[in-house]
């Protein structure tokens, strides 16, 4: 026979008790759970935008704090730029700078007895014009050298001792070459010192006193030497013919 429970379903204990609430206890609960669930992660995301919100706030306040100490610090940042600008300024002057006074010296040190200048103009670069040049022929000789360079013009007592001035002047430090524009004896029409009247008037600085006296234009070249970036500094030496200055040797020089 199959066992009959014979106690009512109300008052049954143990496995065989019946649910008294039903599946709606779990649907609850699981409601619960969720919307639990929910909160948490909506509290745990504000947090962490409000974490990143405090974090652009600091990092803007950290960029002004910066933008500050930069606008304070300007000046310093451009007084270093002014400062090296200005130093690499002088450095390129030093550079470029040529010592004219050393060619000055090696010049009168190797200026012959013989020979005597009327002018002497001493360039860096060219563009500036050769005073008492026969209509500005001196200019284009001194246009070839495009760095520092000596326009010479002046007299000599015969054309070799135009020629030895010319060997002894290659002997100057840095000069590369000697180019010659004139060396001209006085004409024969004209005689020995006979530039009178008008003539006299119009060559001031025409230093052929004497049948055997070259005057001679020379344009002395440093081509080795740096060029200068800025500027066109010129320097003139103007002498006047030594009243003595042929008397020595016009015996000697006569016939050459």
């Amino acid at each position: 026979m199959r066992p009959v429970n014979l106690i009512p379903p109300d008052e049954r204990r143990g496995e065989q008790a019946p649910l008294r609430t039903g599946a709606l206890v779990y649907l609850v609960v699981g409601a619960f759970v969720a919307v639990l669930i929910a909160v948490t992660s909506l509290v745990l995301i504000d947090n962490k935008i409000n974490d990143r919100k405090t974090d652009v706030i600091e990092l803007h306040r950290e960029n002004s704090a910066a933008q500050r100490k930069a606008q304070q610090l300007a000046p310093y940042t451009q007084f270093s730029t002014l400062s090296r600008q200005r130093v690499e300024t002088v450095k390129n002057l030093a550079e470029s700078r040529f010592d004219w006074e050393r060619v000055m010296r090696e010049t009168a040190l190797v200026l012959p007895d013989d020979v005597w200048l009327i002018d002497l103009t001493a360039t860096a670069v060219p563009g500036v014009s050769f005073e008492g040049g026969s209509s500005g022929a001196g200019s284009a000789l001194r246009d070839d050298v495009a760095g520092p360079a000596l326009q010479i013009k002046g007299c000599a007592v015969g054309q070799q001792a135009v020629a030895r001035f010319v060997s002894v002047l290659k002997d100057i430090d840095g000069v590369t070459r000697v180019g010659m524009q004139s060396s001209e004896l006085p004409g024969e029409d004209g005689g020995a010192g006979t530039n009178t009247g008008s003539e006299a008037s119009e060559d001031t600085e025409d230093c052929r006193t004497r049948r055997f006296i070259t005057q001679f234009e020379m344009v002395v070249a440093f081509d080795a030497a740096p060029i200068p970036s800025t500027g066109t500094g010129e320097v003139e030496v103007t002498t006047g013919e030594p009243a003595e200055a042929s008397t020595g040797s016009e015996e000697e020089a006569g016939e050459g």
